[in-house]
């Protein structure tokens, strides 16, 4: 390759597991456009790392690669593939402690939610592993009418180079849900990692090293916005999977071309809280469900519609749960909410609630910084919202929710449907007849009975509608997104 390659560059002030290098088709490349992306501990503000920009045609080496080693990725047995899934996934586990850490450090995640974090991701792994062995494609039934006498069966093929981009909150899970389908059923990855928080995916380079993966068939890349745009662009990808924003995701499907597209964006996640439920234990789940790593995921939960007739007593409840929530310290076992992931966010956070204030909305819990040095905002509940305000119709992506009485379940399920997004709902109900109403109605991607919008298996099947994407991620679902069904007729 054109650029110098060099020997692993270890960090020195943290873990040991990643290189401040770029991965480019099979090498560590420690130099770029001669900028730097910096990495700092969310907490502390020390420096982690300092991984070099890389250059356009960088990103045309990782490019040609990966589109040259599509037929040798093609051609690995399934069961290949999943011996590679499980050697990655026993990598990880070996390594999980030191992983979950590192993931305290860059993304500010809370310790606990980090280890989880890190159960979930060898459950990934293992989940790809297994579907690699029984991925299939499916018999038709034409033998009727002209198809008489005919037999038919489609088979699946790996749809070529998938370019994946990443968030920082979920930064080894959610580069997992992507590399690990893509692994399972046959295709090259481009990967680029999210600023904020790109380390893990670094590790997932080496590892991608350590258990053989064919060289060219995964990079790793920090690029600015003109770079990551040739990734999106070039013909030679036949896949965008993209997390982040809606902004920045329904921007990238209108530059990307003919190529497939799957975005899991953002979201605005409701909990309706039904009549004849156990308050009490909705209120902590709920609590925890809107403030967990300080709101920082696209199925946290912001809007909560309750029931008139119990709202006084469940807002109560829910207050008193607030007052229990801890702030600081990721590190800390203890701790629920942490750093906003930086001051940018922070103030744009603080604003909106601020906007509420001014426009009439009521603060029950929070609303000021715990810690403004560190980005640290408290844990915050508003009722007496209106719809056209910020932290009602648009994604606060921080520990802010509202709470606000409904006439009935009718009403509540109409609220929740008033939004540009449609990702996750919780419903809290013992009600069967409203559990289907709730499944009929509800305009979004996956309804949680009994419990919150953040709840997430990763073997089923993750995504939305409206703003919230295209698509669906889970293993099995994420590889029929990477692969093609091929019909045989005979």
């Amino acid at each position: 390759m054109s650029s110098t390659a060099i020997a692993p560059t270890k960090a020195s002030n943290t873990s040991t597991l990643f290189n401040q290098a770029n991965y480019i088709s099979g090498f560590w490349v420690g130099q770029g456009d001669g900028t730097f992306n910096t990495v700092i501990d969310k907490y502390h503000g020390t420096e982690l790392a300092k991984v070099p920009h890389a250059t356009e045609a960088q990103m045309e080496e990782a490019i040609a690669a990966a589109y040259a080693s599509r037929d040798a990725v093609k051609k690995l047995s399934a069961g290949e593939r999943s011996a590679k899934l499980e050697a990655l996934a026993s990598l990880i586990a070996k390594h999980e402690e030191e992983l979950a850490v590192l993931i305290a450090q860059e993304g500010g995640k809370p310790i606990g939610y980090a280890k989880a974090e890190i159960a979930r991701c060898i459950t990934t792994v293992r989940t790809a592993a297994a579907e690699a062995l029984r991925f299939t494609g499916e018999s038709i039934a034409l033998d009727y009418g002209a198809g008489a006498g005919k037999t038919a069966f489609t088979k699946r093929f790996p749809i070529g180079v998938v370019a994946a981009i990443t968030p920082f909150n979920f930064p080894l899970n959610l580069v997992l849900h992507k590399v690990a389908p893509a692994m399972a059923v046959g295709c090259a990855v481009v990967l680029k990692p999210s600023p904020q928080a790109p380390l893990c995916a670094l590790v997932l380079a080496r590892f991608m090293e350590e258990i053989g993966w064919p060289k060219g068939a995964f990079s790793v890349l920090m690029c600015g916005v003109p770079v990551a745009e040739k990734l999106v662009k070039d013909e030679r990808v036949a896949m965008l999977s993209f997390t982040g924003s809606d902004k920045v995701g329904w921007h990238l499907k209108s530059i990307c071309g003919k190529k497939k597209v799957a975005l899991e964006l953002g979201g605005n996640a409701s909990v309706i809280v039904d009549e004849g439920v156990d308050l009490a234990s909705i209120a902590k789940s709920v609590a925890v469900g809107a403030n967990i790593y300080a709101g920082q995921t696209c199925i946290s939960t912001q809007r909560i519609y309750v029931v008139e007739s119990v709202f006084e007593q469940f807002r109560d409840l829910l207050v008193k749960e607030y007052a229990a929530l801890q702030a600081g310290d990721p590190s800390n076992p203890e701790v629920t909410v942490g750093p906003i992931i930086d001051k940018g966010h922070y103030d744009r956070i603080a604003s909106w609630v601020e906007e509420a204030l001014k426009g009439g909305a009521e603060i029950l819990a929070g609303g000021k910084p715990v810690d403004l040095a560190r980005n640290i905002y408290a844990a915050t509940l508003l009722t007496n919202t209106r719809h056209d305000m910020l932290v009602n119709c648009a994604e606060v992506f921080g520990p802010v929710a509202i709470v606000e009485p409904v006439a009935d379940f009718a009403e509540a399920i109409a609220q929740v449907n008033n939004s540009t997004y449609g990702l996750q709902a919780g419903v809290f109900t013992n009600s069967l007849a409203n559990m289907k109403r709730a499944h009929d109605e509800l305009e979004v991607g996956g309804i949680i009975i009994n419990n919150v919008p953040g709840f997430r298996i990763d073997s089923m099947p993750y995504g939305g509608i409206k703003d919230s994407g295209l698509g669906r991620e889970g293993v099995k679902y994420a590889m029929e997104e990477m692969s093609e069904p091929r019909l045989l007729v005979f």
